[in-house]
């Protein structure tokens, strides 16, 4: 009997070749993509915490700091979660797992906004928060309070930084964003990050006073920020998040309680 002549151009055998190989590279990407998880994760933490220390001054804006650098400035900061709701401090919970941001999705550890509540855009809020203090002699230094909130095309992540008082801006930073280059995505620029230093956020009622405006902020106002040119609904998110954040949903209950002087 003749030998049955292999035929590589039939089309069984190109599906049968293409299914290999798609079975290979999804075997190579799942083995890859395993293998970099535990990096990626510490470089997000990585650069959540140089944002938090860029907020706080401790490193310049835009600087960037070496791990070692960072683990020892990071070693300075007390990290506290509080309770949204009653503004008071959560005794034992394992605060490096606590994830808030996993919370706000579960319906168990967060609450649903109204409309007239969400000025944010969130949807959801966890009902615990993490705060980050930098203490000087056994004082609270520094408070860096993590924000976010919808802007034109995506929920910024941040972080602003207040000092000792309370009451006065030292920096503000974003970690994560999808805004439009040059647009939007001016929230990155130095220069306007540079102009939140200094800045009150609350009168002395404790009423939130910082805003952001559509248009130029008047160079002797201690209390307004300058509109992203081009971008004004990605500059009404950030004026909304810090309201929202500062304000009786975020921290504002626990700013009276322990920081308020």
């Amino acid at each position: 009997m003749a030998k049955k002549k292999f035929n590589k151009e039939s089309i069984k055998n190109i599906v049968i070749v293409t299914l290999s190989l798609c079975f290979f590279a999804s075997l190579v990407v799942s083995f890859v993509s395993v293998s970099l998880r535990d990096l990626q994760e510490q470089n997000e933490i990585f650069e959540k915490r140089r944002n938090i220390l860029e907020a706080a001054g401790v490193i310049g804006t835009g600087e960037q700091i070496s791990f070692e650098e960072l683990e020892r400035e990071f070693s300075n900061i007390r990290i506290k979660v509080v309770d949204f709701d009653s503004g008071e401090v959560v005794e034992g919970i394992d605060i490096d797992a606590y994830d808030p941001i996993k919370s706000s999705k579960d319906v168990e550890a967060s609450i649903s906004l109204s409309k007239a509540r969400d000025i944010a855009g969130l949807k959801r809020r966890e009902n615990r928060g993490k705060v980050y203090e930098f203490l000087k002699d056994g004082e609270i230094e520094t408070i860096v309070l993590p924000i976010r909130g919808y802007g034109l095309w995506s929920t910024l992540y941040g972080f602003l930084a207040l000092d000792g008082s309370g009451k006065m801006v030292k920096g503000i930073t974003y970690y994560d964003h999808a805004e439009t280059p040059g647009l939007g995505g001016e929230v990155d620029n130095i220069k306007w990050k540079n102009s939140w230093k200094e800045k009150t956020a609350f009168d002395e009622n404790g009423e939130v006073v910082i805003r952001v405006l559509k248009g130029r902020a008047s160079p002797d106002s201690k209390t307004e920020i300058d509109g992203l040119a081009g971008a004004t609904i990605t500059a009404n998110g950030v004026d909304a998040m810090i309201r929202f954040w500062l304000g009786e949903d975020g921290y504002g209950k626990y700013l009276r309680n322990y920081v308020f002087k």
